[in-house]
């Protein structure tokens, strides 16, 4: 039989040093009760077009919009280290003043569906991709990201703890 542990984290530090153990998290902050995968379309801003949750810019997406190919530096963003999440945190708080922020996170090696992998942007420290490394069809992503969304831990309303 394996054993279990349970962690109380009492600050943000005590999950910093678990973290660090684990060499590191990706995580994304959310408007609300948005989906911490897919985008909602009356929480989209006008002019941004989705396919099944899935923001077209953010995806390298067939002609048709029926696939997903394999790009290196296209796919979901994550953020990797706490200033670029604080960063973002803040932006997002400042353009939602009522709203709560959440967090979504996961280890950045944590199991992940076949087909996905997370990659460091080129551009900005901080910043990863969650990729797609095989041909798939818009429909096995989108349950692929229900499936990571359903395995990630949440900080609810952040900003007390960021």
């Amino acid at each position: 039989m394996t054993k279990q542990y349970i962690h109380q984290f009492r600050t943000m530090e005590d999950l910093r040093e678990i973290i660090k153990e684990f060499q590191g998290f990706v995580a994304r902050p959310t408007v609300g009760e948005n989906h911490p995968t897919l985008y909602d379309p009356e929480n989209t801003p006008p002019g941004e077009k989705l396919v099944q949750g899935l923001r077209v810019k953010d995806w390298y997406l067939s002609p048709d919009y029926q696939w997903v190919l394999p790009h290196p530096q296209m796919g979901l963003s994550f953020s990797s280290n706490w200033q670029h999440l604080k960063g973002l945190h803040k932006m997002m708080q400042k353009h939602n003043p009522s709203t709560a922020v959440h967090v979504y996170w996961v280890l950045e090696a944590a199991d992940i569906p076949p087909g996905l992998k997370f990659v460091p942007d080129k551009k900005k420290k901080g910043h990863h991709f969650l990729t797609v490394t095989d041909k798939m069809l818009v429909h096995q992503l989108v349950e692929k990201l229900n499936w990571i969304a359903d395995r990630m831990s949440v900080i609810k309303d952040a900003g007390f703890t960021l």
